[in-house]
């Protein structure tokens, strides 16, 4: 149960995080790249595969943060594992967007500090959600 919860949990948290950070927040920066990015109209064409990519998220979030969790206060841990996914995943992603595509360098500074807040919100609800059980993990 516990699993399932966190999966539905983090997988909501990450898209409202998303559009929160790139269309409340990021938009009007994008909005002046209408050649790197597809208009609105045709986006919304191909929401399932967002919607997609959010569940897998909360899915993967919660399976690796579940492997690693230990009997300690959830915070420290849910930082930590939010820091260290944000150092795997978020940090060098925008990154190499930044190498191929000819993103404006403070564009790529924003990306990469939402998104590495973003990952740290996202590692303390992972650690909060699945501490009940971490006494018997192993």
């Amino acid at each position: 149960m516990t699993i399932a919860m966190s999966v539905a949990a983090l997988s909501v948290l990450s898209l409202l995080i998303g559009f929160v950070v790139h269309a409340l927040v990021l938009g009007p920066e994008y909005a002046k790249l209408p050649a790197l990015f597809r208009p609105p109209q045709e986006a919304e064409g191909y929401i399932g595969f967002m919607l997609l990519a959010h569940v897998f998220i909360g899915a993967g979030f919660t399976w690796i943060y579940r492997q690693g969790r230990e009997a300690k206060p959830f915070l420290a841990q849910g930082i930590r594992f939010g820091l260290a996914v944000a150092v795997l995943v978020t940090i060098p992603t925008y990154l190499i967007y930044y190498a191929v595509q000819p993103l404006p360098g403070a564009l790529v500074g924003k990306q990469i500090a939402f998104g590495t807040i973003g990952m740290v919100l996202m590692g303390i609800v992972a650690a909060w959600i699945n501490q009940r059980d971490a006494a018997s993990a192993g």
